[in-house]
């Protein structure tokens, strides 16, 4: 220790331990390394600290030394939230001071003192924390409780973080606009626990995980109840017992507080003014109602009997005489087991004698109206440390005991802020003894964390002033934080007269506290809503909003339930559930009960209108139920004299029962529902119901069957908002007998009369007349289309445990329904979850792509951001995002079918915002939900709208409403469709297999695919030479046009990497066979090679079978490579044609083109790619083509969909089950009436897969360019030696893990410029290292502008390579004119300076899932203007690519953007026109981003070996960031 603390009794050697306790706790402490300090004896903590992290403690804990600093990170993003390396420790006898740098300042918590807001102010603000009976008056001092915890939200994320201190001293906290915290504290050790939660509500959970979950309150103690201090006499108090039940207001409990004692001494009665209190419960019970005393924990000096009882125990604080309510009084000393012992006794013996429902403990700071003693306090460093933090009086005794007094647990000076902790303690064990298996209920004044698991709490002595009404809402809200969810504020004010309509405001926001208590001072007029008559406002309107609170007192008490089993909050402030919306953070004028219900009060005097907040949510006013029209903003609330603002989030279903005056009728009156429908027209909820009253929870959830409740209890009534039309029926039925009815208005549906028992299941089902966008097509072939003319509503009361499955017969001959179907639901993360749907009986075919799953499930439901529901009738998985409540998938649609080869399934989307599926050409990104379907099937098909291209990917990302992300893969490798409605919903359709779905919840679309390809795999890193510009052509006559080429672009200077040779450079098209026109190429290639370049050939799969040499498909066969019949049909091979010619013909290329097929086409064979011998055959015919023939870098393979020129076989006649060639229902296919085998093999085909397993091409098609792909990698690896490249035309989810891709056979067009965008951003959500679109197209002659503009474009595609087609004109850079040349080259140089860049970005894609090219939604999720943007694109976060693709229209975003020349934009946020001649494209370079570069040269070669230097874009802050990765750029496993 190198840190004075200039208060003497310096402490040098520390002792530091650290831990993570779990995945969500770090426990860090540093104590004295020689002797013993004092350190809080919890009774929680010591029982649960169990340490069972996954990841090491490094990965969240760093530590530096001289000076000795820590560092706390969250682990999966490397964000620092709490840092001590600010400011030194100073550790000392009686001084201890830590600071820390936070990352936000959204800190919650702190405590107990007066926050006239919920966030705080962290302009230097100084909290002291030590007990302290003291008035909640506003000011910065101390009061009753303990807490030294805070909550930080870190960012719109909902990520957050907890801190707590452990200690029990007297200490400051003080906030500053670091942000950081410095805590001062003057004993014991510095003991923090740092929480980690992906939301607040998380981090809630886990520090009650720590501390102790919050008790479950008996279900009378929610009721109202009411309290004063001196009533006088038992008859005044019974008159206001009497007056409020006259005039029916819902009342539960009666208080007395000390002036029923004899001279204000615990366990005594006044015998004069209170000579009937021994039957005052009864009284209360006869009606209904519950009676709680006080006590205050101070045995007089006067003489009685408990006292010589104490003293007997000597359980008392020293011998000091002290002054509170008796006169001179000592103080139990409830650390001691005798002093226990001796409270339970005394209390057990006054319940005899008084009975009573529940204690109400005070004064237990401790509190003492001397200072000290009665004899003052001895003068030392206890009573008068070196250092005082900021408390009240800045004197440590003051108004409480001396610090040097002795308890069984230590010093006062250390202990007494657990004094109010231990008598809660000793109290817990009394009331056990006096109640039994009986619920009762503790309220206590002074708290420390871990109270709430026995006690509830009460704001304090506050007084009757609109300040007061304010402030008790941060108050309850803090409360929440620090686990005592049973909160409240002394309704109307305790000290003072309130006037009518403070008290009538306070009496509407009071019906809404947890603990709702309406509690006056001596001296002052009585405040009971009876008090002010019976016609008035305040009686009218107290009564009123009390009903309600006993009408939804089912839903108070199940979340009381949920905090008790999870530790959720009760009341809850806004940002718990919208903290996406950063106006939430700072709203404490409203709060939440739950998720569901909205409190918005009037607290300001003489006004009817409130600035209230919406939150992002549609909301149902409780009273009118009528539909708010706003969201997301703040709005002038109207709210006469009478009312206060109540709304019901849309998605709840709340539990509600019929009202009464007291809970005891209540409870036996029958429940409702009031439903509240969200967009999407889905809700949930949840019922806690027991007897209210045992100790130890029965947990009886209705959900769970065989629970008969003891009243006999029924809904009767459910009130559905947010109906959109009157329903055309209504039915109740139970699930084996009756029915009910029910009538509407226009938007509520009222279910009346009805008897639905509770532990019983029921169906509510209504039918509305539905709007087209609703109708489901549940028959989908052409012209015998049967629309759905009803929407069929079900809501499932689960009131016991049933399972039922409505399936839709497919109705298609040849394809029989399966009846008997398993769903199985796996958890594998917090973020990823699968649902697979199977038939049990039956060896169903499933995609053997394998995936990367967790090995074990996340089972702790709170860790999860989703919930899943089994829907009923109809059968349905429903998906929601826990805290937003939007349901991401809800799959409860009519037209559910699973046959032997038809599956279909409907869901509801989140949002009309749904991007991905392929391949095939999309003119938008976001796909057009009006009735679009298109279909999955792998096949040799150009680009074209609607066109089933060459790869395969059921896989979506859909943007919700409130700007989080999800994405859904469906493994199934069958020829499929899928179907968008405006709903929005979507139907899959697919002919075989099984359901078998995935779905990752982000948040972000960044995120998504980051998840996405944890489960599928990181794309593959690239050689470094592969994101240099290339050049191929179909047509090359000989290899002098190459070679010509080479040295045109080298003459140019052009950058220039890569050479291609595609087919031509094959003798009559046989892989593996040099063409003689070409005998000379490779001695081309090397020198190329030795002059930096780089060379890559094609290769096709279908191999000759008429050639009498041809030791390709000879060692194939001896191998037994190539895909065959099934055997009991044949054993011959399923013969093909493609591009190899017969031997000894001349291809006359006038003939047409199925003539040239017939008479030149060779008989071709497919390698069956699955089979382990056929990856050794590929690798030996690889090797034995580079060490003899030529050398390569890269591998180019084409036509692996697999395409054939033949449809099925040669002579078209497959064998076998000709419903698998044309099955009953046809997908929209190009060609759908030539069947499944146009342009490919026989369906019924037979492939092996690697364990031995027989397939059918039917279920593998898709899948065949796939198992193509990895055996062509790990040749080229091994093969080379390096890294180099794949390129693949058919692809599959996981193909990324070995290969890049182009989009095929394109045309020379100008919209072909915009479509590539969208092809690369599909591609980019299934990771792809490199994609590409031909350059100045494949087909077609190019135009002069639309190339020279194509060239722009591609020079920032991630894979960059012009190529054209034979018969076409030549469209390399050096074909046009000089002015061509200049611009490619320029442009071709920016973006060789830029690959250190675009490097890096592959690297981050290949080790974290990052997206190279990148949509601007992926940045500005926020801003919706950019969901629709297709025409412009990122690479990675910081340049902005705007080409000219016909009219340049671009929109700037809102961050601060530099042109590549350097001139800072001054536009954001709009749409601009930019001058773009012909010259130019559009780069900007975002500001707050660095970005790596190097001197360009023509080849990467000598690029790498120049300079780096590096852009440094400012932002508005006057900062910037950036990552660089660099290595040999070819070496594998590097």
């Amino acid at each position: 220790m190198a840190s004075p603390s200039l208060f003497g009794g310096d402490i040098q050697d520390l002792s530091f331990h650290a831990e993570m306790q779990s995945n969500n706790r770090l426990q860090f402490k540093i104590s004295a390394a020689q002797g013993k300090r004092f350190e809080v004896p919890h009774e929680h903590i010591s029982h649960s600290l169990r340490s069972d992290p996954s990841s090491p403690i490094t990965n969240t804990l760093e530590i530096t030394h001289k000076p000795f600093g820590l560092t706390v990170r969250r682990k999966e993003n490397r964000k620092i939230l709490f840092d001590t390396t600010m400011a030194p420790l100073v550790f000392a006898d009686q001084y201890l001071q830590l600071s820390a740098r936070l990352p936000s300042h959204n800190i919650y918590g702190l405590g107990e003192h007066v926050h006239t807001q919920y966030r705080h102010n962290t302009n230097w603000k100084t909290w002291p924390i030590f007990t302290r009976d003291a008035f909640p008056n506003g000011g910065m001092h101390n009061l009753y409780g303990h807490y030294p915890f805070f909550l930080c939200l870190e960012e719109e994320s909902g990520k957050s973080f907890g801190v707590f201190l452990m200690n029990s001293n007297a200490m400051e906290v003080i906030l500053q606009p670091a942000p950081a915290v410095t805590y001062r504290t003057i004993g014991g050790v510095l003991d923090f626990y740092i929480f980690f939660g992906d939301t607040p509500e998380q981090v809630v959970q886990e520090f009650l995980e720590l501390t102790g979950r919050p008790v479950i309150p008996p279900y009378w103690s929610l009721g109202f109840q009411l309290s004063r201090w001196d009533y006088g006499s038992l008859s005044e108090v019974k008159k206001t017992v009497e007056r409020n039940r006259a005039v029916g207001i819902p009342y539960d409990v009666q208080y007395t507080d000390i002036d029923y004692m004899e001279d204000k001494k615990d366990f005594t009665y006044d015998k004069v003014k209170f000579s009937e209190l021994p039957q005052f419960a009864d009284y209360l019970h006869e009606k209904g109602q519950k009676y709680i005393l006080i006590l205050v924990r101070n045995p007089s000096l006067s003489s009685y009997l408990y006292l010589l009882h104490a003293l007997k125990k000597t359980s008392t604080l020293n011998t000091c005489n002290l002054l509170v309510w008796p006169g001179e009084t000592v103080f139990p000393d409830y650390t001691s087991q005798n002093c226990i012992d001796w409270w339970v006794e005394e209390y057990e013996l006054f319940y005899k004698e008084v009975k009573h429902d529940a204690l109400w403990i005070d004064m237990n700071e401790v509190a003492n109206f001397k200072k000290g003693s009665n004899k003052g306090c001895a003068d030392n460093n206890l009573n008068y440390p070196p250092y005082t933090p900021r408390i009240l009086d800045e004197v440590m005794y003051s108004k409480t005991l001396c610090m040097d007094a002795k308890q069984a647990w230590g010093n006062h000076y250390d202990v007494h802020s657990l004094y109010g902790y231990s008598m809660v303690l000793a109290t817990e064990k009394a009331l056990q003894r006096v109640f039994g298996e009986n619920r009762t209920m503790m309220l206590t004044r002074s708290s420390f964390p871990g109270v709430g698991k026995y006690s509830g709490h009460w704001l304090g002595d506050n007084a009757a002033n609109w300040n007061d009404i304010k402030w008790a809402i941060p108050g309850m809200l803090e409360f929440g934080l620090f686990g005592i969810p049973y909160i409240g504020a002394d309704i109307c004010g305790f000290f003072d007269d309130s006037s009518e309509e403070l008290c009538r405001r306070w009496m509407q926001v009071g019906a809404f506290y947890p603990f709702s208590r309406n509690h006056n001072a001596q001296g002052y007029k009585p405040q009971d809503p009876a008090a002010y008559g019976p016609d008035s406002t305040l009686l009218k309107s107290s009564k009123h909003y009390l009903m309600i609170r006993y009408t939804l007192l089912p839903y108070l008490y199940t979340l009381f339930y949920k905090a008790h089993t999870t530790g959720e909050t009760v009341v809850r402030p806004l940002l718990h559930e919208f903290y996406s919306d950063s106006a939430t953070w700072a709203v404490d004028r409203q709060f939440l009960w739950g998720k569901h219900l909205l409190i918005t009060p009037v607290l300001d005097p003489g006004v009817d209108t409130v600035r209230a907040y919406v939150p992002d949510a549609l909301w149902y006013d409780y009273e009118t139920m009528e539909r708010m029209a706003d969201r997301k903003t703040h709005i002038n609330m109207y709210l006469p004299a009478d009312k206060l603002g109540l709304h019901i989030r849309g998605g709840a279903i709340l539990p509600t029962q019929t009202p009464d005056v007291t809970t005891t009728y209540s409870r036996r009156h029958p429940m409702g529902l009031i439903v509240a429908l969200d967009d999407n027209n889905q809700a949930a909820g949840e019922l806690f119901w027991d007897d209210g009253d045992s100790r130890g929870i029965v947990i009886k959830h209705v959900t769970h069957a065989g629970y008969k409740e003891p009243n006999n209890l029924k809904f009767e009534n459910i009130t559905i908002l947010g109906v959109p039309h009157p329903p055309k029926s209504v039915s109740v039925t139970h699930v084996s007998k009756g029915s009910g009815t029910g009538n509407s208005t226009t938007t509520v549906l009222f279910l009346n009369g009805l008897s639905l028992n509770l532990g019983e299941t029921y169906l509510v089902e209504w039918e509305l007349m539905v709007e087209d966008y609703q109708r489901f097509d549940c028959y989908p072939e052409e012209n015998d289309a049967i629309d759905l003319p009803m929407y069929l509503y079900t809501l499932t009361i689960y009131l016991n445990a049933t399972a039922l499955f409505l399936l839709l017969s497919s109705g298609r001959p040849g394809s029989p329904d399966i009846d008997t179907l398993r769903v199985e639901i796996r958890y594998h993360s917090s973020d990823m979850l699968q649902f697979k749907i199977w038939d049990p009986a039956t060896d169903r075919y499933e995609v053997p792509v394998p995936l990367s799953v967790p090995a074990a499930p996340e089972t702790d439901e709170n860790k999860r951001l989703y919930k899943v529901l089994i829907t009923n009738n109809p059968f349905g998985i429903q998906v929601i995002r826990k805290n937003t409540g939007t349901k991401i998938w809800d799959s409860s649609m009519p037209g559910f079918t699973f046959s032997d080869m038809f599956i279909q399934v409907s869901t509801q989307l989140s949002s009309e915002f749904v991007y991905g599926f392929g391949e095939t050409e999309h003119p938008t990104y976001k796909h057009d939900l009006n009735y679009h379907t298109w279909g999955m099937f792998s096949k040799d098909q150009p680009p074209g709208y609607k066109m089933n291209c060459y790869g395969v990917h059921p896989f979506y990302m859909g943007l919700e409403n409130t700007a989080d992300a999800h994405g859904v893969l469906l493994l199934n490798s069958n020829a499929m469709d899928v179907t968008f409605q405006p709903t929005p919903a979507v139907t899959y359709r697919t002919l075989g297999g099984i359901l078998d779905f995935y779905m990752v919840l982000g948040p972000t679309p960044e995120m998504v695919v980051q998840e996405y390809t944890t489960l599928i795999g990181r794309p593959v890193l690239p050689a470094y030479w592969s994101l240099g510009f290339q050049l191929c052509r179909y047509g090359y006559a000989n290899d002098k046009e190459i070679e010509d080429l080479y040295r045109d672009m080298r003459a140019a200077g052009i950058p220039y990497d890569v050479q291609y040779a595609d087919i031509d450079y094959m003798e009559r098209q046989l892989d593996f066979v040099l063409n003689p026109e070409f005998k000379n190429l490779p001695h081309l290639v090397d020198r190329m090679r030795e002059e930096g370049m780089r060379f890559i050939f094609i290769l096709d799969p279908a191999i000759s079978g008429n050639e009498t040499h041809y030791p390709a498909f000879v060692r194939g066969k001896e191998a037994d490579v190539f895909i065959k019949w099934p055997k009991h049909l044949s054993d011959e091979i399923v013969w093909g044609k493609v591009w190899p010619d017969y031997p000894n013909v001349t291809v006359d290329e006038s003939l047409d083109w199925d003539t040239q097929v017939e008479l030149y086409r060779a008989y071709t064979a497919f390698p069956d790619f699955f089979r382990a011998t056929t990856a050794t055959w590929w690798h030996q015919e690889i090797q034995d083509f580079y060490e003899n023939t030529m050398k390569f870098d890269g591998l180019w393979i084409d036509m692996n969909e697999p395409a054939s020129f033949v449809h099925g076989t040669v002579g078209g006649k497959c064998l076998g089950d000709q419903l698998l060639e044309n099955p009953p229902y046809m997908p929209p296919l190009e060609s759908k009436h030539m069947g499944l085998n146009h342009k490919t093999l026989c369906m019924n085909s037979e492939q092996i897969l690697s364990d031995g397993k027989k397939v059918r091409h039917y279920d593998v098609h898709n899948i065949y360019g796939w198992s193509h792909t990895k055996p062509t990698y790990d040749a080229l690896l091994n093969v080379t030696g390096k890294r180099g490249i794949v390129v693949t035309r058919s692809t599959y989810p996981s193909s990324g893990k070995w290969a890049g891709h182009w989009l095929g056979d394109n045309f020379a067009s100008w919209d072909q410029l915009y479509k590539s965008i969208i092809g690369i951003y599909k591609h980019t959500l299934n990771m792809f290292f490199g994609i590409t679109l031909d350059i100045c197209g494949f087909f077609n002659t190019a135009e002069y502008e639309m190339c020279l503009r194509w060239m722009q474009l591609g020079a920032f595609y991630p894979y960059s390579r012009n190529h054209n087609g034979k018969g076409n004109p030549r469209q390399d850079p050096v074909s046009w004119n000089s002015t061509f040349t200049e611009v490619s080259r320029d442009v071709l140089n920016i973006r060789y300076t830029l690959l250190p860049y675009l490097y890096t970005l592959m690297f981050e894609s290949h080790t974290k899932g990052n997206t190279v090219i990148r949509p601007l939604l992926h940045e500005f999720v926020n801003d919706k203007a950019t969901w629709d943007i297709y025409k412009q694109f990122l690479w990675g976060p910081a340049l902005l690519i705007s080409p000219a693709l016909d009219k340049v229209c671009t929109h700037i975003h809102t961050p601060l953007w530099f042109e590549f020349t350097f001139i800072i934009s001054t536009v954001r946020g709009q749409m601009v026109n930019m001058p773009t001649p012909m010259d130019h494209i559009n780069l900007h370079i975002r500001g707050g981003y660095i970005l790596p570069w190097q001197k360009p040269e023509n080849t990467t070669h000598y690029s790498r070996r120049n300079p780096l230097g590096l852009i440094v874009a400012l932002s508005d802050s006057g900062t910037a960031q950036g990552s660089f990765f660099w290595d040999d750029g070819e070496g594998i496993g590097k």
